[in-house]
């Protein structure tokens, strides 16, 4: 089941680097196929949205069906155990999270950078026809 786990990581991870070498300043030559290979990628990376979602149901079913250790009735090595999922629970949540934030950020940013570009196109137009 860790598997899973490492795709969204590897996701989140490649969708983070995008979302970092578009915003960089100074990369204006590179900018153009950057953006071409961002536009390209993101309906693949879409998909994360729906997976992000099945995790997310996976956390909470566990969460549901997870036998509770409270008072005296668990051992310690039965209480670790269950703090333990939980941390894991958590952690795994906020994988999820920000796997779903960088989508968004890679889409936003994408967006922003194909409007600048044709309004500066825009503009050039505009100055070499006065």
């Amino acid at each position: 089941m860790a598997l899973e786990w490492v795709v969204l990581g590897y996701a989140a991870a490649a969708e983070a680097i995008m979302v970092i070498l578009l915003t960089i300043p100074g990369l204006d030559a590179l900018r153009k196929g950057l953006v071409a290979v961002t536009r390209n990628l993101l309906k693949p990376f879409l998909s994360v949205v729906p997976f992000c979602l099945f995790l997310l149901m996976d956390i909470y079913w566990k969460y549901e069906t997870r036998p509770s250790c409270e008072g005296d009735s668990c051992t310690p090595t039965e209480h670790l155990r269950h703090q333990k999922s939980i941390m894991k629970s958590q952690r795994n949540a906020l994988l999820i999270a920000s796997a779903l934030l960088f989508y968004w950020l890679l889409y936003s940013v994408t967006n922003l950078v194909v409007k600048i570009e044709q309004l500066n196109q825009r503009v050039e137009r505009l100055k070499n026809r006065d």
